[in-house]
């Protein structure tokens, strides 16, 4: 999968930044404007800030468009401990884990411990959300009433993510689903709208088949 990524190096840590993956979410610019400021050329300085409050502010991306490396080359970003999936109200799937994306022949389409995928069925880089959805898509990110656990609390961070082609995304956890409104639900499983026009959001519900949605 192309992400188009450039680098920015400091001394002490390293940048990377995939504009392909971004979608201004803008937490960097938040948390260390010093650092990440769009205005200015180059947008990344990592020379301006610690390294370590530059990784922790890079670990804030809920997207994975960026990543950060120490001078020795380890990632400082800690290892997963658990999955979760929050649903984002009128926006993307917000991956949390050990996350592997894969096509429904199992190749590999990215792993990452972050990552946003697309639930309008707009983006141009399906799976991944690429912020068509502004102004274009409208959800409160609320789980269903009648939600309920699928599985008891378990421990693990692995998350599949298997795109059906023409259809919903299969996400294999366990994994903690979050509504916009704090609302979670354990999960072993559960298949999930990226059409945009399920009736029972976040979830499919075959809806994609009579609005003729085309995806890989």
């Amino acid at each position: 999968m192309e992400t188009r990524t450039h680098t920015y190096a400091g001394t002490d840590v390293t940048v990377t930044w995939s504009k392909t993956r971004c979608i201004h979410f803008a937490a960097c610019v938040r948390g260390l404007p010093d650092v990440f400021d769009p205005d200015a050329r180059p947008w990344i300085q990592p020379e301006e800030a610690p390294a370590d409050a530059v990784a922790e502010v890079v670990a804030r991306c809920p997207t994975g468009a960026l990543h950060a490396r120490l001078a020795d080359g380890t990632d400082p970003e800690p290892e997963p401990t658990e999955a979760v999936v929050t649903v984002d109200a009128n926006g993307p799937l917000f991956l949390r884990g050990s996350v592997t994306v894969q096509d429904a022949e199992g190749e590999v389409l990215l792993r990452d411990t972050r990552v946003a995928l697309c639930r309008c069925g707009l983006s141009q880089h399906k799976p991944l959300c690429d912020n068509s959805h502004v102004d274009a898509f409208t959800d409160d990110g609320t789980l269903p009433a009648d939600d309920a656990p699928t599985i008891e609390a378990a421990e693990g961070a692995e998350l599949v993510v298997t795109c059906r082609p023409n259809g919903s995304i299969l996400v294999v956890g366990p994994f903690t689903m979050t509504g916009a409104d704090g609302q979670t639900v354990a999960k072993g499983k559960a298949g999930l709208c990226r059409c945009g026009h399920s009736g029972r959001k976040p979830y499919c519900d075959g809806s994609h088949r009579d609005a003729g949605f085309v995806a890989p």
